[in-house]
């Protein structure tokens, strides 16, 4: 079987500025300007923008609040 472009095998390979949104909890507009500001990770193809879900996880783990 042969995958798209933005589908490994295993699942998604990079999700759209909708799902990346909808992974991290936020609205498209938050995670534009989150973007925008170059604060979180994309892959701009062409016009497109495209989310790498490790890309993510990596950015959420590296922003958690530490306990006091």
């Amino acid at each position: 079987m042969q995958t798209t472009t933005n589908q490994k095998q295993n699942g998604q390979w990079l999700l759209t500025t909708q799902q990346a949104a909808e992974m991290l909890a936020v609205s498209e507009r938050t995670l534009w300007e989150l973007t925008n500001r170059g604060t979180l990770p994309c892959v701009r193809v062409g016009r497109s923008v495209r989310y790498d879900p490790a890309d993510l996880r990596r950015w959420v783990e590296a922003n958690k609040s530490k306990p006091e």
